[in-house]
C-alpha cells in the first residue's frame, strides 16, 4: 500500500508527460487527479496502520549503491514522521489537483502543467520515506528540479523565468551545505543508513574533526552543515529571498510549494535528524535563533506588501520560523504538528487568494480591490477561516499547534527559547494584523477596480470550491484532533521512535506547565492585531498614509525587504557579473584567443596579405623577382662550393 502512496503520483506524471497529446487536457486531469485522490485514501489507511496501530518498518525495495565501503538501499521508512507527511502532502497535493482543474482551465498547456504537480509530489513523497541520506537527497533536489519548472511554467513572462532561476540558484547554496553533512556523515559514520547513524551518535558526543584548519565538534559542524541545507528549502533568512518571488507561478503552484511540499523539507529533516541533533545543543541553539529571527523578519515585511500572494508567501516564511525555533528548542513534534495544522489553512489561504484573484480578472493588488464580499461570500467566508486560523484564535486548528511551539520555547529555559518566545509573540500580533489588512483591504471598503472588473466579479466554479472547503475542514478540526496525540499526553505512544527527544530536552513536557500570562500573551497580541488593522484600514483609513509618510525610512526599509535582494546585488550579483565580464573580454578574448586561435589566425592572415602583395600582374616584376632568386641560389652554391 504504501508503495502505491508513493510511485502513483510518479505513474500518473508519466503518463499525463509523455502521452498528454493523446489523452488531451481532460484525459490528464483524470489521470493525474485520480491517482493523488487514491494515493491520498491510502495515505489515510496507511497513517491510521502505522501512526495509530503502530504498524510500522521499512520496505526494501531494491540496492541502490553498493561500491567499497558505501552501500546504499532504495527503501521506504514508514514511522508515525513518514506516516503523518504521507497525509498532509497527498491530501494537500490532491485538492491543489483538483482546484487546477477549474483555475488552469483556459491554459493551453495544461498535461505539462499536471505532470509537473505530480512529478513534485512524487518527488516529495520519495524525501519524507526516505531511508537513508542518499534516498533523501534524491526527493530534495527533485522537488527543487520541480520548482524550477513551476515557478517558470509560463516560460513566455521574464519575470517567471527570473523568479525560476533565483530559486534555483538560491537552494543550490544551501544543497552545497547539505552536501558537505551528507560527506561528514560518511566520514564520522562510516555509513549513510538512518538506523546506523542514530545508533552511533551518542559515542560520538565530544568527538572533533578537522574542518577548514579548525578542530570543531564533530556533531555540532555536521549539524549546522545540514542545518544549511534546510535554510534553503524552508526559506529562512538569508536564504529566503527566493520564497516571494516564487508567487510568479501560477496559484495552485504557491499553494503546494508553501503550504505541503518543498518549504516543509526543511523541518522535516530537523524532525528526522532529531538523533542527531539532540546530542549538538550548539546547533540546536542556532536552528532557534534562525528561526526566530526568521519569524519576526517576514512578518515584519508582510505587513506591508500590496501584493495578495506576496502577503500569504511571507506569512509561510514567517510560520516556518515558529517551526524552526521549536525544533531549535527540542519541540520537534510541535514543530510537525504545526506543519500539519498550516498546510491545511496556508493551502487554504492560497487557493483562496486565487479564487479572489480568478474573480477579480487576474488582479492581485489589493490596492485595487475592495467591496466585493457580497459578491464572493463562499470565499470570502473561506479567506476568514483560513485567516482565523492562521493567527491562533481559538478553536481553530492554528491555536493549538503555534501556542504549543511559544510555550515550548519558554519552558525550554534558555537565553535562545526565551528569544524565540519574545519573536514568536511579537510576529502574532504582526501576523494578526496582516491577515486582517489582507482581508479588509481585499474585500471591504469602496471598490477601487474600474467598472469593468467589477462587473466581471462572480464567484469561482464548484471545482475550485469544494476543495476549499476540505481544506478549511482541516484548518477548523486538525489542531483539536491532533493535539492529544501529536502533543499531549499520548505523544510518547504516537510517536515512539520517530523522533528523539533526551529527557533534559523535553519542552514540550514543560510547556504544559508554563504560567498562565505565558499562555494567554499570544492570543492578547493576536486580538491586539485584529483591532489594530481594523482601526487602521476600517475605521480611520488615513493613519496607513500618515504612517507611511511619519516614519519612511522604515516604511521603505519594510517595503523593500529589508533590502536583502539589493544588498547580496551589491556583494555578489554585480562582482560576479563584473569578475565574468572581465574574465570574459581581457582573459577569454585578450589572452586566450589573442594568443590561441585568434592570435594564429591574425599572423596567417597577415603573412599571406604580405604574400599577397606580390602578385602585381606586372610581367617585369615578375622578371626582376627571377632574377633575384637565380642571383640568391648562384651566391650559396658558389660560397658552399668555396667553404
Amino acid at each position: 500500500m504504501s508503495i502505491l502512496v508513493v510511485f502513483l503520483p510518479l505513474v500518473a506524471a508519466i503518463i499525463a508527460g509523455l502521452f498528454g497529446r493523446f489523452l488531451g487536457d481532460r484525459g490528464a486531469q483524470v489521470v493525474t487527479t485520480g491517482a493523488l485522490l487514491i494515493a491520498a485514501v491510502l495515505a489515510c489507511v496507511t497513517f491510521f496502520n502505522v501512526a495509530i496501530q503502530g504498524h510500522g518498518g521499512t520496505v526494501d525495495l531494491f540496492t541502490w549503491i553498493d561500491t567499497g565501503e558505501l552501500q546504499v538501499h532504495w527503501a521506504l521508512r514508514l514511522d508515525t514522521l513518514s506516516a503523518v507527511m504521507l497525509l498532509v502532502v497527498t491530501v494537500v497535493s490532491s485538492m491543489v489537483h483538483v482546484y487546477s482543474i477549474g483555475y488552469m482551465a483556459h491554459d493551453h498547456s495544461i498535461p505539462r502543467f499536471m505532470a509537473y504537480l505530480s512529478f513534485f509530489t512524487f518527488f516529495m513523497l520519495m524525501l519524507v520515506t526516505a531511508d537513508n541520506f542518499v534516498q533523501m537527497f534524491f526527493g530534495w533536489e527533485g522537488v527543487g528540479l520541480c520548482s524550477y519548472l513551476l515557478i517558470g511554467f509560463w516560460y513566455d513572462r521574464p519575470t517567471a523565468n527570473a523568479a525560476a532561476i533565483k530559486a534555483f540558484v538560491v537552494n543550490r547554496v544551501g544543497d552545497f551545505g547539505f552536501s558537505l553533512g551528507i560527506f561528514a556523515v560518511f566520514m564520522i559514520f562510516g555509513s549513510l543508513q538512518f538506523d546506523a547513524v542514530f545508533a552511533g551518535a551518542p559515542d560520538i558526543v565530544g568527538n572533533t574533526i578537522d574542518f577548514l584548519g579548525w578542530q570543531v565538534d564533530a556533531l555540532t559542524v555536521t549539524c549546522i552543515l545540514l542545518l544549511i541545507g534546510a535554510m534553503g528549502k524552508s526559506a529562512q533568512i538569508g536564504l529566503h529571498t527566493w520564497l516571494p518571488d516564487a508567487m510568479e507561478g501560477p496559484t495552485p503552484v504557491s499553494a503546494l510549494i508553501h503550504a505541503a511540499t518543498m518549504v516543509t523539507a526543511g523541518v522535516f529533516m530537523l524532525a528526522r535528524l532529531s538523533p542527531l541533533f539532540e546530542y549538538a545543543p550548539d546547533a540546536l541553539a542556532v536552528v532557534a535563533v534562525v528561526g526566530g529571527t526568521t519569524a519576526i523578519f517576514a512578518a515584519t515585511v508582510g505587513m506591508v506588501q500590496n501584493d495578495i500572494k506576496r502577503v500569504i508567501a511571507y506569512s509561510t516564511c514567517s510560520q516556518l520560523g515558529y517551526m524552526f525555533f521549536a525544533a531549535g528548542v527540542s519541540a520537534y513534534s510541535a514543530a510537525i504538528f504545526h506543519l500539519m495544522t498550516h498546510a491545511f489553512f496556508k493551502a487554504l489561504l492560497f487557493l483562496g487568494a486565487g479564487s479572489v484573484i480568478h474573480a477579480m480578472s487576474g488582479e492581485q493588488d489589493m490596492r485595487k480591490m475592495g467591496g466585493i464580499w457580497r459578491m464572493i461570500p463562499v470565499t470570502y467566508v473561506l479567506m476568514w477561516i483560513g485567516s482565523l486560523a492562521l493567527a491562533g484564535i481559538p478553536w481553530f486548528a492554528g491555536y493549538f499547534s503555534k501556542d504549543t511551539i511559544l510555550e515550548a520555547a519558554w519552558a525550554a529555559g534558555t537565553g535562545v527559547g526565551h528569544y524565540s518566545y519574545a519573536m514568536g509573540v511579537f510576529a502574532a500580533f504582526l501576523t494578526a494584523f496582516y491577515s486582517w489588512r489582507l482581508i479588509i483591504m481585499t474585500f471591504h471598503g469602496a471598490p477601487r477596480a474600474d467598472h469593468e472588473v467589477m462587473h466581471h466579479v462572480h464567484e469561482s466554479p464548484k471545482v475550485m470550491l469544494w476543495p476549499l472547503v476540505v481544506l478549511a475542514l482541516g484548518a477548523i478540526f486538525a489542531g483539536a484532533i491532533g493535539f492529544e496525540y501529536f502533543v499531549g499526553e499520548d505523544r510518547a505512544e504516537f510517536w515512539r521512535e520517530a523522533i528523539l527527544v533526551l529527557p533534559e530536552h523535553d519542552s514540550v513536557g514543560a510547556a504544559h506547565h508554563v504560567p498562565a500570562i505565558i499562555s494567554l500573551l499570544p492570543l492578547i497580541a493576536a486580538v491586539l492585531g485584529i483591532a489594530t488593522a481594523y482601526l487602521c484600514y476600517m475605521f480611520r483609513p488615513e493613519i496607513p498614509a500618515i504612517m507611511a509618510r511619519r516614519f519612511r525610512g522604515i516604511y521603505l526599509f519594510l517595503l523593500n525587504k529589508w533590502y536583502f535582494d539589493e544588498l547580496y546585488d551589491a556583494m555578489i550579483v554585480r562582482p560576479v557579473l563584473a569578475l565574468a565580464y572581465g574574465l570574459w573580454k581581457k582573459g577569454d578574448g585578450t589572452v586566450i584567443d589573442g594568443f590561441g586561435p585568434d592570435g594564429i589566425a591574425s599572423v596567417t592572415r597577415g603573412l599571406a596579405v604580405r604574400a599577397g602583395r606580390l602578385q602585381t600582374g606586372y610581367l617585369y616584376h615578375y622578371a626582376f623577382a627571377i632574377l633575384i632568386g637565380v642571383v640568391v641560389m648562384v651566391s650559396w652554391y658558389l660560397l658552399r662550393i668555396g667553404g
